[in-house]
C-alpha cells in the first residue's frame, strides 16, 4: 500500500470513528469527543492554576511565570526551538495526572508530561499549554522476590542506578513487564502482555506518542561484580584511523562486548592539549576488575595517547569519569544531527573530522562547543530479541553517533551550525551507503531530513500499525509534540 493510500485510509478511518460516536447516546460518547463550553483562550493563566489547585493534593506545587522558581522548573537541556510553558502543575500522586488531563480537555488546554527536559526535537517547539512536572514522582520499590521493581514516571537514571546498585541488583531498557498509562482521555488503564497487548508493543518504541507514564515495572538482575572499570584516553588526530579500526574489530569480538558494556568518544578542541586541532577523547567501561579489562583494552594500550586515565569504582559512579553526568550538561540553544550505525567507515570519519577541523577555524565561535559523539554499547542482548515483538526498529544497529554545537545568544551563526550538522550527517551516512538512514527515536532532532521511516521503520507495517493504534487509543493526536507518528 502507498503513501497516499495510508494516508487516505487514516483519514477515513478517523472519519468513520467520528461518525459513528455522533449516533451514540451523549453519554456514552468519552469526555474528550464531547463539546467544550469554552476555549483556552478564554480562560486566563491564573484561572487555570486556581482550578488546578482543586483538583490535585495539597503537597503538589503549581508554578506561574511569575514564580521565582519559574526558569528552574521550565529549564530544558536544547533551547533552540522551546515548548511555550504557561502553567508548570508537579502532581504528588500519580492519580492526579487523570485529572490534570481530564481537566485540559475539558478547557481545550494542551498538556505535555516532562521528567527532566532533555528532549532535543524541535517538533516540542510546537507545544503551548500546561507542563505536567513528574519531578515528584521519584519512589522506587524493589518487589520482595527481588526479580522486579516499581519506578514511578519521574524517577530517571541516575537514581534507578544507585537504588537498585545499592540493593545489589542492576536493569535494563528491555525488561518492561507492566506500564500504568494515562490515556489522552484522561483515563487510566494497565498495559502489559495480556492488558492492551497492543499498546505495550507500541508503548516499547513509540509510548510518547500515545499516553503518559505514571509507573513501570522493570525486570532486575543481581549485580554480577563489585566495580566496573573505566579507561579514558585523548588522541591526537594522527591516532584516528587506527582507533576506529580497532573500535570496528572489538565490536565482533563477542568474549570481549559481552562485558565492555559501554564506550563512547568525543571528538573536539581542547587547547591545553593541542592547540589548533580537534583530539579524540574515548572512555571504556568494563563490568568487572582492571585485570580483566586491561587484557581486553590491549589494543588501544597500544595506541600512543596524549594523557590517559583510569580506575575502578561502582557502577552508578561511572557518571563522573566518563563525562555522562547530569552536573556535565548545560542548557543551551545547540544544533544537532544524529545517526545509527552499524559499523565505523574509517574513511567518512576522516572526512567528517577534516571537516570538523575547517568549521572550527571559520566559525571560532560554534568551534569552542562543536562535538562529533559517537556511543556504542553491549547489544547482544538488545539484538536477541525479535524485532518485530517491539515498535522499536533498529535492533541491528552497533553505534550511535551525532553532532551538536551550541549557537551564541545574539549571533547570525543559526544557519552556518545547521549547515555543519547536516554535512557530519550526510558523511557518516555515505559512509554506509547499502544502508537506509537510521535515527534514534530519542536523539530525533526534528531535522526535515529525518524521516518517520527513519526513526520507526522502514518496515510499512510498523509505521501503519502504529497509525492504527494512534487512531484507536489516540484519536484526537494529543500526544503530538514529542518524535510525533502524527504530526501537528
Amino acid at each position: 500500500m502507498g503513501v497516499v493510500s495510508r494516508h487516505t485510509l487514516f483519514v477515513l478511518t478517523l472519519f468513520q470513528a467520528s461518525v459513528a460516536s455522533l449516533l451514540l447516546p451523549f453519554s456514552s460518547v468519552p469526555r474528550y469527543f464531547q463539546n467544550n463550553p469554552f476555549t483556552r483562550r478564554q480562560v486566563l493563566i491564573s484561572e487555570i492554576a486556581r482550578d488546578l489547585g482543586t483538583i490535585v493534593s495539597s503537597n503538589s506545587a503549581i508554578f506561574l511565570p511569575s514564580d521565582p522558581s519559574w526558569s528552574e522548573v521550565t529549564e530544558r537541556w536544547n533551547t533552540l526551538a522551546p515548548p511555550d510553558i504557561e502553567i508548570v502543575v508537579q502532581p504528588a500522586e500519580e492519580s492526579e495526572i487523570s485529572k490534570i488531563v481530564q481537566y485540559c480537555n475539558d478547557n481545550s488546554i494542551q498538556f505535555l508530561a516532562v521528567n527532566r527536559g532533555h528532549g532535543l526535537t524541535t517538533s516540542l517547539g510546537r507545544f503551548r499549554g500546561v507542563q505536567i512536572d513528574m519531578k515528584q514522582l521519584t519512589a522506587i520499590t524493589i518487589d520482595p522476590d527481588g526479580k522486579s521493581a516499581l519506578f514511578q514516571g519521574g524517577a530517571y537514571v541516575r537514581e534507578i542506578m544507585a537504588t537498585l546498585w545499592d540493593q545489589g541488583y542492576v536493569a535494563g531498557d528491555d525488561n518492561i513487564i507492566h506500564l500504568n498509562v494515562v490515556l489522552a482521555d484522561g483515563s487510566t488503564i494497565s498495559v502489559n502482555e495480556t492488558s492492551h497487548e497492543d499498546l505495550f508493543w507500541a508503548m516499547k518504541g513509540a509510548g510518547h506518542n500515545f499516553g503518559i507514564v505514571t509507573s513501570l515495572r522493570l525486570k532486575i538482575y543481581p549485580s554480577q561484580t563489585a566495580t566496573w572499570h573505566y579507561h579514558n584516553y585523548f588522541w591526537t588526530q594522527d591516532k584516528l584511523e587506527t582507533v576506529f579500526e580497532e573500535l570496528n574489530k572489538i565490536q565482533h569480538h563477542s568474549n570481549a562486548t559481552h562485558l565492555l558494556g559501554e564506550n563512547y568518544g568525543r571528538i573536539s578542541m581542547n587547547r591545553s592539549l593541542c592547540e589548533n586541532e580537534a583530539i579524540i577523547w574515548w572512555t571504556f567501561a568494563y563490568a568487572g576488575p582492571a585485570s580483566a579489562a586491561e587484557e581486553v583494552l590491549r589494543p588501544f594500550n597500544a595506541i600512543e595517547a596524549i594523557s590517559e586515565e583510569m580506575g575502578d569504582v561502582p557502577y552508578p559512579e561511572l557518571v563522573v569519569p566518563q563525562d555522562s553526568a547530569s552536573s556535565s550538561i548545560t542548557s543551551g540553544s545547540y544544533a544537532i544531527s544524529t545517526v545509527s550505525l552499524q559499523t565505523y567507515n574509517i574513511t567518512a570519519q576522516r572526512q567528517i573530522y577534516d571537516i570538523f577541523n575547517r568549521k572550527a577555524a571559520l566559525y571560532p565561535e560554534l568551534g569552542v562547543t562543536a562535538r562529533l559523539y559517537h556511543e556504542g554499547y553491549a547489544t547482544a542482548g538488545v539484538q536477541a530479541i525479535n524485532p518485530a515483538s517491539t515498535a522499536y526498529p533498529h535492533r541491528d544497529e552497533h553505534h550511535l553517533a551525532f553532532f551538536l554545537t551550541e549557537i551564541p545568544k545574539g549571533s547570525d551563526l543559526l544557519e552556518p551550525a545547521k549547515t555543519w550538522a547536516k554535512e557530519s550527517w550526510d558523511i557518516w551516512n555515505a559512509g554506509q551507503p547499502t544502508r537506509k538512514p537510521a535515527t534514534y527515536v530519542n536523539y530525533a532532532t526534528g531535522n526535515k531530513y529525518e524521516s518517520l521511516e527513519s526513526i520507526y521503520g522502514y518496515e510499512p507495517w510498523r509505521l501503519e500499525r502504529l497509525r492504527g493504534l494512534k487512531i484507536k487509543y489516540d484519536p484526537h493526536n494529543r500526544f503530538r509534540f514529542y518524535v510525533p507518528i502524527i504530526p501537528y
